[in-house]
């Protein structure tokens, strides 16, 4: 079996967070724009994920109806699989193109779609059809290989100018590169995208690093309290996330919800953190009580989908 690189497995998460049909047409609609193949002639898809084949066939198919996609697999050896998926009609082209405001060399003929709220979705898309994510463990660098210069700098400016995110650019083989090289910048990202898993996971990593560049005694009783922290965290945001996907934030008490939507914010804070956050701010004990009350909640809905 082949062993998934970490990129596939950021990739495999952000799909599974798509949980309502906005998210997937804003996600859809950046897979379209960083697409291997965009214009009136070729629509064309290539991707070695399976789960990224499957969710670009059904979203053109919702659009465009079943039949409009001829798919290929290549075999790459040592088990890796290339899918090639292209919009096999003029028609199914063009509704596409309609659907969603596309025109000539890529140009985003709908200034407003998606709307704001959907950006870390149509960001996600672009990363599924254009972006690669190497190893922590072996160093940090997160990239997208834009097609044009002027999706290049869109995203960009659309992540400094919404998430307080700055990427670099580099030309490379006729392509615009946008890329970032420092950890905790790839973790914004990540958590952006709706990769909290991986967030945790890089965060695991870097933590690791820097300790072992600090410190050479008590790393067994270090390791195991970052460890428990950083599960603890991951743990919490599950439960909410199931609660969002499931009855909503919004039916949560607003006490409960507030503190919600701060360790989804912040999946680094740790209690103090917290509770010192809160208008008004409560204690280290008061903020546990209040994520272990979401926690029964969350408790209480796996209990009732078993």
């Amino acid at each position: 079996m082949t062993e998934v690189s970490f990129s596939q497995s950021v990739k495999e998460e952000i799909l599974s967070k798509i949980n309502n049909a906005a998210k997937a047409e804003a996600c859809l609609y950046g897979m379209l724009l960083c697409a291997n193949e965009l214009s009136a002639d070729e629509i064309l898809l290539l991707t070695e994920l399976d789960k990224a084949a499957e969710f670009f066939q059904k979203g053109v198919e919702k659009i465009c109806g079943r039949g409009v996609l001829d798919i290929h697999e290549t075999d790459r050896g040592g088990g890796q699989v290339m899918y090639s998926l292209s919009v096999n009609t003029a028609e199914a082209r063009e509704k596409l193109f309609e659907h969603f405001g596309i025109g000539d060399g890529r140009q985003r003929l709908r200034e407003r779609y998606p709307k704001s709220s959907l950006y870390p979705q149509m960001t996600a898309g672009m990363f599924l059809s254009c972006g690669s994510l190497s190893d922590p463990n072996k160093g940090y660098h997160m990239e997208f290989v834009m097609p044009t210069l002027e999706l290049c700098n869109y995203l960009g400016l659309m992540l400094i100018e919404n998430f307080n995110m700055l990427a670099k650019n580099v030309e490379r083989k006729g392509h615009q590169v946008l890329y970032f090289k420092e950890s905790d910048n790839i973790m914004d990202m990540l958590g952006l995208m709706g990769a909290s898993g991986s967030y945790f996971d890089l965060f695991y990593v870097k933590q690791m690093k820097d300790m072992r560049n600090k410190i050479n005694r008590g790393v067994n009783c270090v390791n195991a309290n970052i460890e428990k922290s950083i599960r603890a965290a991951e743990k919490q945001i599950a439960d909410i996330e199931l609660i969002d996907e499931t009855r909503g934030l919004d039916s949560l008490p607003d006490n409960l919800r507030e503190i919600a939507l701060l360790r989804y914010e912040n999946p680094d804070f740790n209690l103090s953190d917290l509770g010192a956050a809160l208008k008004p701010p409560i204690s280290r004990s008061g903020a546990n009580h209040r994520l272990q009350k979401i926690a029964a909640i969350a408790d209480e809905i796996r209990n009732k989908q078993q």
